[in-house]
């Protein structure tokens, strides 16, 4: 009660607030987000579903900074797979059809889901390999007289 008529009264005391310390920014800041690989795979889950998705948990392969998002553990037989080298990572990962397995080191896995490049471009983790792959385009005849009467 003495506070809010010291407030009313317009004698309470004014302490500025420090600026040492102070920021508006987010204290999560992407390049505090790399993934340190010689962890076990429970480490590393809760690292990617940590900064799942700002700033979002990177890494480099094949030179490129590529975000992992959308991580769970594995409890199960190695999966079938094609090997993807991950740079500082003791094993490499395996893309899979269910996604990115990673391993800690303690020999546990963890699937990753998407990957984002740093383009902006999102994919399942599951299509690294076909990424770049694109079809042609191939239209049917009306289709095609369709696409002229447009132009």
């Amino acid at each position: 009660v003495e506070a809010v008529h010291l407030i009313a009264d317009g004698k309470a005391p004014r302490i500025p607030q420090p600026k040492e310390g102070a920021t508006y920014e987010g204290i999560q800041k992407k390049e505090n987000a790399e993934i340190s690989w010689d962890q076990p795979a429970a480490a590393l889950h809760n690292w990617i579903r940590g900064h799942d998705k700002v700033p979002g948990a990177w890494t480099t392969i094949n030179g490129q900074v590529v975000t992992f998002y959308g991580s769970s553990l594995l409890d199960a037989s190695v999966p079938a797979g094609q090997e993807l080298t991950i740079k500082g990572a003791s094993r490499p990962g395996l893309v899979t059809k269910n996604g990115l397995v990673i391993f800690g080191n303690d020999g546990k896995m963890v699937l990753v889901r998407n990957l984002q490049f740093e383009d902006g471009k999102m994919i399942p983790a599951s299509k690294y390999f076909s990424a770049d792959e694109t079809t042609a385009l191939e239209l049917t005849e009306e289709e095609k007289k369709m696409a002229e009467d447009i132009r």
